[in-house]
């Protein structure tokens, strides 16, 4: 154990400096060491160190990013590092003043040692005894062999990601390695995520923590022992938090239809990179205001189609709610989480903007795609090249980052981009809002079997992205052509293992009724398993049911105004109309699945009945 002194002091002495002696004095009482620290700012010194402290200490700590005065540390050895590194690199820095502080007790005594070790040399040296005739050599001790360590990842997370995010970190990391184990600590704080989990570390982790006071997406951890916890509690309790996490019950082994789904999901989603994962990102966050919008826009018609037009009505508060409210954000989100996901939250500001803007220019969902990218390179770009002072790093995210980029993204957009794209998005809806006849129907045959074809990949949810974003235009016909072709596959399966039981293993029968229920509910992963199972086989059927239900919907004119929910949503009147073809189309599509597979399967073989019994 040590004796330690140290000084914090940051410019205004408030933020940095309270956090860096917090962080020192937490992490000197967990390694043994005892530590004073003096902090030093606008309200003058806290805690000043008396003369008994300096005298009795080994070594001395500067974190400090202003002139401090050292004359009364004269004699010991000073190790000075910036605040913001004795918040984030504690450990380390406590560790170079202990380094010191040994390196100065050796030089004190190297005389000493010198002549003890003079006198060592002439001392004699005993030997070990030789072994007795005829007796065994002792045999060498073998080298243990290494021991592999487990592994552990984190993610820690508070509001504003500076101080408690970090010292939660170093507390997990701690904790981790006493208790024998390799850990990973992915951060989130209001400059983006820093050492990001990678799909490889999630999977090979025993257990998963998550200490955090703001919202952690934990799809990516699916099927792993998941501990989550508050930032606070990692950090003060941060060895109970890893006991607790090792000691959660393992995942079962055997996963039903829904986990295989929900595992092929996150793979899918894992494989997405670059433009198209920012894209989707964007997409998944916009889809919740698509279909709540249309709901209540389609619950307005309820009382004529024309009744909103009425003042203070139901149907005009309701329109008001749907058209004007949920539809209005659509594009903004769409925009600001394409923009989050390229740089996180600095692309944020940008890409909301961005995405007003568009709308207000008539840019649409085309518009708002560029918007997010443009607003996501430019913060990410700002955000990793502008470098500023360490004690004025803390404005990048709430002023410099989001005045730069929404600056640039707001005058690109208004002067170069609005214009061009406003005239593309209205040449598309005119044309598909004057399709007809064959034209319509070949449409329709394209969406459904890229919606079939790759089951949840990237063809899907190109058609998917395609249709939902007209749906700002008022063009409802592509997104029902797109829902009713990805409910066809495993609406298709769960039909043929019923109607053809022998082409059907006993296990592939049993999941038919779960993929009937995902089907009903537009989860077209459902097919998945089947298709991973016989792929040959089963991805033309499901392509050639998807083509027809597609171009039916299409040519029968069926629009949707709500972009999921399967069978679920058609009770809403006038979500979908006209509702009749529209299932004759979904169960045309359903049908033709189920006789291609009957076609094409041949009869498995089926387990032999077990003898009679002899009397």
């Amino acid at each position: 154990m040590e004796k330690l002194v140290a000084i914090t002091a940051c410019p205004t002495g408030i933020a940095h400096t309270i956090m860096a002696a917090e962080a020192l004095r937490r992490v000197a009482a967990m390694k043994g060491h005892d530590l004073r620290v003096e902090t030093q700012g606008s309200e003058g010194v806290k805690t000043p160190l008396s003369d008994d402290d300096i005298a009795a200490a080994s070594a001395v700590i500067l974190a400090a990013d202003i002139q401090v005065d050292e004359s009364r540390f004269e004699g010991k050895p000073v190790t000075r590092v910036s605040t913001a590194r004795a918040i984030r690199d504690t450990e380390a820095v406590l560790d170079a003043a202990v380094a010191a502080a040994s390196g100065s007790a050796h030089a004190a005594n190297g005389s000493a040692h010198a002549a003890n070790g003079s006198a060592r040399a002439a001392a004699p040296v005993a030997s070990a005894p030789a072994p007795a005739a005829g007796a065994a050599a002792p045999e060498l001790a073998a080298s243990p062999a290494p021991v592999e360590k487990g592994l552990l990842v984190a993610v820690t997370a508070c509001p504003t990601g500076i101080a408690h995010t970090f010292m939660a970190a170093e507390a997990l990391t701690r904790a981790a390695r006493a208790a024998g184990y390799e850990i990973r600590v992915e951060t989130q704080g209001s400059v983006g995520a820093k050492n990001a989990l990678t799909a490889e570390e999630i999977q090979k982790a025993d257990a998963v923590i998550v200490g955090a006071d703001t919202h952690v997406a934990l799809d990516r951890f699916a099927g792993k022992r998941l501990l989550q916890t508050s930032v606070g509690e990692a950090l003060k309790k941060a060895d109970q938090v890893v006991t607790r996490a090792l000691s959660l019950p393992a995942p079962e082994d055997a996963p039903d239809l829904g986990q295989q789904v929900a595992q092929a999901k996150a793979q899918l989603k894992d494989k997405q990179s670059g433009p198209y994962k920012h894209l989707l990102t964007g997409v998944s966050f916009m889809l919740p205001l698509v279909v709540a919008g249309g709901l209540i826009i389609a619950l307005s018609f309820v009382f004529g189609i024309e009744a909103f037009k009425e003042p203070g009505t139901l149907p005009a508060a309701l329109m008001q709610i749907g058209g004007q409210g949920a539809f209005t954000l659509m594009v903004p989100v769409l925009a600001g989480y394409i923009a989050y996901s390229i740089a996180d939250r600095p692309g944020l500001t940008p890409g909301l903007v961005g995405g007003l803007l568009a709308s207000q220019l008539n840019a649409g969902f085309l518009g708002g795609i560029v918007a997010g990218f443009l607003g996501g390179y430019v913060a990410r770009w700002i955000r990793d090249t502008v470098r500023l002072p360490a004690n004025l790093e803390g404005l990048k995210p709430v002023l410099v980052i989001p005045l730069l980029s929404t600056l640039v993204v707001g005058l690109l957009m208004i002067y170069v981009i609005g214009k061009p794209v406003s005239a593309i998005m209205t040449g598309l809806t005119d044309f598909l809002s004057g399709m007809g006849g064959t034209n319509a129907v070949a449409l329709g045959a394209l969406l459904g079997a890229m919606m079939a074809i790759d089951m949840g990949g990237p063809v899907n949810k190109a058609a998917y992205t395609f249709s939902v974003g007209l749906l700002a235009s008022s063009t409802f016909t592509p997104m029902a052509a797109t829902m009713a072709a990805g409910m066809v596959p495993p609406l298709g399966l769960a039909l043929a293992t019923v109607i053809a039981r022998n082409r059907f293993t006993a296990q592939e029968r049993e999941a038919g009724k779960a993929a009937a229920v995902l089907g009903a509910a537009f989860i077209t992963e459902g097919a998945i398993p089947f298709a991973a199972q016989d792929p040959v086989r089963v991805i033309p059927a499901a392509v050639l049911g998807s083509a027809v239900t597609g171009a039916l919907s299409m040519g029968l004119g069926c629009g949707l105004r709500a972009p999921h929910g399967g069978v679920f949503v058609l009770a809403i009147p006038n979500a979908v109309s006209p509702l009749g073809v529209y299932l004759l189309s979904i169960v045309a599509g359903t049908v033709v699945t189920a006789l291609a597979l009957m076609v094409l399967k041949r009869p498995v073989a089926q387990p032999a009945a077990p003898p009679p019994a002899r009397p």
